[in-house]
C-alpha cells in the first residue's frame, strides 16, 4: 500500500539560512539559493526521485527526458513554496499577491454557522490557507487535523518566528480522542482541515484510482466528512508565477455515510488541479506501491 512515513527532510539550521536570507536579502535571493539546493536533492535523493519520476512518466505520460526535467523543477517549485510559507509566517504577507476562486462558497459555508469541513492535499501550498481566510473573516478559526510526526524542532523554530498564528492544530490520537475536538470545533462554527492524501501504515484505507492506477488512501476524512452533516468544501492554494497565489474552494457534493463517493469526487479534483499545475504534487514518495522492493 502506498504510505507515507511522516518524516519531513531539512534541518533548523536550513530554515535558519532561509530564513536570514527571506528577512535580510529579500525572497528572490532566497529562490536564487533554491536552484543549489534543487541540485543537491535532484543528484542524492535516489527514492524520492524515482517516484517522481515514476509520476511524470507513468501517471502523466511525460517523455523521459521531460520527465527528469520535471523532477528537478519539481524541487524547486516545492521549496518555493516552503520558502513562500516561512516569508508569510513572518509577517511579509504584503510581498504576495492572491487570487480568491469560489470565495462565495466559503462565504456561505461560513454564513450557514454550522462549522465546515475542508479537505486538502499535500498540492500548492495548503498549509498558507489560513492567510486568505483572513482576509474572508478576520475572527474565523481553523484547526488542521495532522499527526505529530514533524520534526519537533523545526516546528519550534517556526512557531518562534511566526506571526500569531490563527491556526490551531488537532492530533490524531489513538483512543480517538480527537473526533470530540472535531465535533466542539464545528459546534463553534469554526473550519476542520484535513489533507486526504496521506496513508499511515495501520489505519483505515480506502482504495481507489487515481491518474489511471489504484492507490490507496486514508479513510478516516472522508468517514468523519461523509457523517458530520455539515457542508464540505475542497480547498486548495496553487502557486502561481511571480509571487502570486490561488485559492480554488469548490463546494463536494456528500453523501450521507457515502465515504467512498466522497473520495472519488475528491480524487477529480486532484485530478483538475494536477492538470493545471502538474509541479505541484508533493507526495515524494512511492504513492502507487511502483516499488514494493523498496520496503522490504
Amino acid at each position: 500500500m502506498s504510505k507515507w512515513d511522516g518524516k519531513s527532510k531539512g534541518t533548523v539550521l536550513g530554515y535558519r539560512i532561509f530564513v536570514f536570507c527571506i528577512k535580510n536579502l529579500g525572497i528572490r535571493t532566497a529562490y536564487f539559493m533554491l536552484y543549489f539546493v534543487a541540485c543537491y536533492y535532484f543528484l542524492f535523493l535516489t527514492k524520492s526521485n524515482r517516484a517522481m519520476y515514476y509520476y511524470f512518466k507513468e501517471r502523466l505520460g511525460y517523455s523521459s527526458f521531460k520527465a527528469r526535467k520535471m523532477v528537478y523543477n519539481s524541487y524547486y517549485t516545492f521549496g518555493q513554496t516552503l520558502i513562500d510559507k516561512t516569508a508569510l509566517s513572518a509577517g511579509l504577507r504584503n510581498q504576495f499577491t492572491y487570487e480568491f476562486d469560489g470565495i462565495e462558497n466559503l462565504r456561505k459555508l461560513l454564513s450557514e454557522k454550522k462549522g465546515g469541513v475542508l479537505i486538502s492535499a499535500h498540492i500548492g501550498n495548503f498549509e498558507i490557507n489560513e492567510y486568505f481566510f483572513n482576509d474572508i473573516d478576520s475572527e474565523l478559526q481553523i484547526n488542521v487535523v495532522t499527526t505529530d510526526n514533524e520534526h519537533r524542532a523545526i516546528k519550534e523554530y517556526l512557531e518562534s518566528i511566526s506571526k500569531e498564528p490563527n491556526a490551531k492544530f488537532i492530533i490524531l490520537q489513538e483512543d480517538m480522542s480527537h473526533i470530540f475536538e472535531i465535533n466542539n470545533a464545528l459546534a463553534n462554527n469554526e473550519l476542520v482541515c484535513f489533507t486526504g492524501d496521506r496513508y499511515f501504515e495501520g489505519t483505515k484505507s480506502l482504495t481507489a484510482d487515481f491518474l489511471g492506477k489504484e492507490t490507496t488512501f486514508p479513510a478516516g476524512p472522508f468517514l468523519i466528512a461523509s457523517r458530520l452533516r455539515v457542508p464540505v468544501v475542497f480547498v486548495y492554494v496553487m502557486k502561481e508565477p511571480k509571487m502570486h497565489y490561488h485559492l480554488y474552494a469548490r463546494v463536494a457534493e456528500v453523501s450521507h455515510r457515502n465515504e467512498k463517493e466522497l473520495l472519488k469526487t475528491y480524487i477529480k479534483s486532484i485530478e483538475f488541479m494536477l492538470s493545471r499545475y502538474p509541479l505541484q504534487w508533493f507526495n515524494y514518495f512511492d504513492f502507487w506501491n511502483a516499488f514494493p522492493q523498496d520496503k522490504k
